[in-house]
C-alpha cells in the first residue's frame, strides 16, 4: 500500500463517503463476475492490496470453491526509506508474513491457494512495466478472471500495475477487471473522474466484513507512519473505515 497523501484531520468529504452515484451502481453477483469453473486471480502492487481491494471477494469465491491465484508483484519493502524500526531488509521478510496472516483471517485455504511473489521493486514499477507485463502472463491463461488495480488510481505503482495486468489479460484471452484503491479518497469535486457505467457492486455480509477488516489489521508495518522522518501511515484511518463498507466495487 501506499499513503494517502492528505492530512486527515483536515479530511474534506471524500468519493467513497459522499458521492450519490453510489447508490446507483448495479450489484452484481460472484456467479456472473466470475463464471463456474473459472479461476481468479488477483494481482496486487504491494502487500495489502489483495485484502483492500478484494478481501471480502476473494471469501465469496473461495467459499464457492474458485481456484484462487494471488500474484505479489512487491514486497513492499521500499515504503520506510530511512527507517530504523522498518528497514527494507526487515520488511522484505515481514511484509509476506503479514500477508499470510491477512489471508489465514480472510479464511481461505492456503493449501490450495497458488501464490506467485514478483519481487520487483516498488516505487519503481512505471520504469519495468513491458517487464511486468510479460511476467504477469507467464501466470495467466485463457478464461482466467484477473482483478488488479485501476490504472488510473492515482498512485505510480497501481496505475503500471493496472496497464500492465490488462495487457497480459488482453495477450492470452483472459478477463480483467479493475478495483479502485486511492481514487475513493480523491476528493468529491472528482467525481467525475470516475468511470461510473463499468462500476459494479458485490455485495458484502457482515461476517464477511468483519473478516475482511481483521485481515487488514494484520499489516501491522502499515498501520503507524514514522512523522519525524515524514511517512504517513500505509493504511491510514479514513481508509481502514471504508473497509468496514458492506460491498466492493469492480470496474467491468
Amino acid at each position: 500500500m501506499k499513503p494517502l497523501c492528505v492530512i486527515e484531520s483536515s479530511l474534506p468529504a471524500q468519493i467513497w463517503n459522499s458521492a450519490p452515484q453510489l447508490d446507483n451502481i448495479p450489484v452484481i453477483n460472484t456467479q456472473t463476475l466470475v463464471p463456474a469453473g473459472a479461476r481468479a486471480v488477483v494481482i496486487a502492487p504491494h502487500p495489502g492490496d489483495e485484502v483492500v481491494t478484494c478481501g471480502g471477494l476473494l471469501q465469496l469465491l473461495s467459499s464457492l470453491g474458485h481456484p484462487l491465484q494471488l500474484i505479489s508483484i512487491t514486497d513492499g519493502s521500499n515504503s520506510h526509506p530511512g527507517s530504523q524500526q522498518w528497514s527494507e531488509k526487515r520488511l522484505s521478510v515481514f511484509r509476506g508474513q503479514e500477508s499470510v496472516e491477512a489471508l489465514r483471517r480472510l479464511g481461505l485455504p492456503m493449501h490450495s491457494l497458488k501464490w506467485i511473489r514478483g519481487g520487483f521493486t516498488d516505487n519503481a514499477l512505471t520504469e519495468r512495466e513491458e517487464s511486468l507485463t510479460q511476467f504477469i502472463v507467464r501466470y495467466l491463461r485463457p478464461g482466467d478472471v484477473v482483478f488488479s488495480t485501476w490504472r488510473q488510481d492515482g498512485n505510480l505503482d497501481h496505475d503500471a500495475v493496472g496497464r500492465a495486468s490488462a495487457a497480459a489479460a488482453s495477450r492470452v484471452g483472459a478477463v480483467c477487471h479493475e478495483v479502485p484503491v486511492w481514487a475513493w479518497h480523491w476528493p468529491t469535486r472528482d467525481q467525475g473522474l470516475i468511470p461510473w457505467h463499468r462500476a459494479r457492486k458485490v455485495r458484502l455480509d457482515t461476517w464477511t466484513v468483519a473478516r475482511k477488516s481483521h485481515a487488514t489489521h494484520a499489516y501491522a508495518s502499515q498501520l503507524d507512519g514514522e512523522p519525524a522522518l515524514g511517512i504517513a501511515p500505509l493504511l491510514p484511518r479514513v481508509l481502514l473505515e471504508r473497509m468496514r463498507l458492506p460491498y466492493e466495487i469492480v470496474f467491468v
